[in-house]
């Protein structure tokens, strides 16, 4: 009871004092305050952020002329384009959830989220007709579907009634009132594999959205009006949350349908492109490529990576090319990025070697997570901070999701104890800063996107002259990682490396797709158990 506290007594909230924190007020400002900049440039395609704006709200009055408002999913199997891009906030806007699908995941895959996630209308592009045609077949009900038609992909069918052009088109006008009452109302749905073969869908809300929009740009220091390249697929945690960061400083999308290295520094030169963000096999891949291709960029460019820790001798790589590298790492639960590796003035003296090592580790909580440690995942004691003692990552905050949709089991679990549970495995530094060492979940993450072994591991299992199988990950110079399989046989039969991928090509997507494949004992414990750290270290060296 607070009638004795004189700073609540007739000060309560009111429409004058209060609003629910909602990164769609981004668009509203960008569009009110700079609304002939330019927000995104596709091809010969260019949009102003008023142009964005009236685009957004066309799509919330077209869904919400076929019935979507809140409590209803809209899907989008999409590249980076510009549709997808106004989905992040024509959907939220009529209070619907964006669910952004992953374009490299099978039909099987796509049908479970797609019913999992009860899809009233699926947004899809041409390019990946072919998957969402088979995951459709698969469904009882299926949803409206909408087709993106882009100039720059010639292929692919339209599945739809009508295109995306033509969906805009059925919306009388582009007034439309933003249905978001309370902050904590779900924004997007994004599936990750997790532990287990189906899928978990994380769900968000408008308040972590808006401030990890926020905690992007200071913790990037991101100045007003950024030339951002979208080499990081959009689908993932919702592009990190950059669609609403880049609506927050009112910077511009130049998109890109593939991550090629001509094409990237193509439009690095062409858009003078000063921020990108990738997984390691990004920076892999510019660090490497042709340095011709790298002819005329005179400019910085700011790099921010994730997923499995990129070498330190890919960051001095980068470096030596002027791009300034930011390590960032999170989960899908924490909107992506939730922790950086923010640099620190004194590191700049140090030999390149040391700084990248330095710069490699994941680092500190963001501006805007409220606490980040490192404890013993029983008792949740926090480990010395000695660089050696391991413990697992927890997070707590604006920056951890809802919860998994219909799994109320597994979100309590993830929980537990009143902090987010990762499941990655690190020392806590003298510094404060985190290095992960290790995963306790056998997740493979491989050029960005994470790979369940237990799911490759099922499929495995199924074939009729496979005993017993084991997939760990093998460190790759490409991908970071890619899944090793451990293959033990049935007494008296055969059975050869090709046989075993072609196996698993009918049942996996390509991506999750085995590079290695090793025959023989699978190491166990007495009880049983296999003994995945000693599979790790073989997979090192088998070849």
């Amino acid at each position: 009871m607070h009638e004795n506290n004189i700073y609540e007594i007739g000060l309560d909230k009111n429409a004058a004092n209060y609003a629910p924190l909602t990164p769609i007020n981004f668009l509203e400002r960008a569009a009110t305050v700079y609304p002939d900049r330019l927000a995104i440039i596709h091809g010969e395609r260019r949009y102003t952020w008023r142009q964005t704006q009236r685009r957004s709200r066309l799509l919330a009055a077209a869904l919400r002329r076929h019935g979507i408002g809140r409590g209803h999913t809209v899907s989008v199997m999409g590249a980076n384009t510009p549709e997808l891009f106004e989905a992040h906030f024509g959907v939220p806007i009529t209070g619907a959830v964006l669910n952004a699908l992953n374009i490299r995941l099978d039909a099987k895959a796509i049908a479970f989220i797609l019913q999992h996630a009860e899809t009233r209308v699926l947004i899809t592009d041409t390019e990946f007709s072919a998957t969402i045609a088979a995951a459709l077949e698969l469904l009882p009900n299926k949803p409206l579907v909408i087709d993106i038609d882009d100039p720059l992909y010639d292929g692919g069918v339209c599945l739809g009634e009508m295109n995306y052009e033509q969906f805009l088109s059925t919306a009388e006008h582009d007034a439309v009132d933003v249905d978001v009452s309370d902050e904590w109302q779900g924004i997007a749905l994004n599936y990750t594999s997790g532990t287990t073969g189906d899928p978990k869908g994380v769900v968000y809300h408008h308040r972590g959205a808006y401030l990890n929009a926020v905690s992007n740009a200071l913790c990037w220091n991101l100045p007003a009006h950024p030339i951002y390249l979208w080499t990081l697929p959009m689908f993932h945690c919702n592009g990190w949350c950059f669609p609403w960061t880049l609506a927050a400083v009112a910077g511009t999308s130049v998109c890109l349908r593939q991550v090629r290295d001509v094409a990237i520094f193509d439009a690095i030169r062409r858009h003078h492109v000063t921020h990108l963000c990738g997984a390691p096999v990004v920076l892999n891949l510019l660090a490497n490529a042709d340095p011709e291709l790298r002819k005329g960029i005179e400019h910085e460019v700011q790099a921010m990576t994730a997923g499995a820790a990129p070498p330190a001798a890919v960051i001095a790589a980068m470096e030596r090319m002027n791009f300034h590298v930011t390590h960032v790492y999170g989960l899908t639960e924490t909107y992506g990025p939730s922790v950086v590796c923010a640099p620190q003035t004194q590191w700049e003296a140090l030999p390149e070697q040391k700084r990248a090592e330095l710069t490699a580790r994941q680092g500190v909580r963001a501006p805007m997570l409220e606490e980040l440690m490192v404890a013993d995942p029983e008792t949740l004691q926090a480990v010395p901070k000695d660089g050696k003692t391991i413990g697992e990552v927890f997070m707590r905050g604006n920056l951890v999701m809802k919860g998994y949709l219909k799994n109320p089991g597994t979100t309590q679990a993830a929980f537990a104890g009143g902090w987010f549970h990762s499941g990655d495995l690190a020392v806590w530094h003298q510094d404060a800063y985190i290095e992960i060492k290790d995963r306790s979940k056998d997740i493979i993450i491989s050029g960005g996107e994470n790979i369940s072994s237990i799911e490759i591991e099922s499929v495995l299992f199924q074939h009729p002259l496979i005993l017993e199988a084991a997939v760990v990950a093998c460190p790759d110079d490409k991908w970071g990682e890619v899944p090793c399989a451990f293959v033990s046989l049935k007494q008296g039969v055969s059975l050869s490396r090709d046989e075993v991928l072609d196996y698993c090509r009918s049942e996996l997507a390509g991506f999750k797709i085995p590079k290695k494949v090793v025959f023989g004992p699978i190491d166990k414990t007495s009880t049983g158990k296999v003994q995945k750290y000693l599979l790790r270290e073989r997979a090192m060296t088998s070849d």
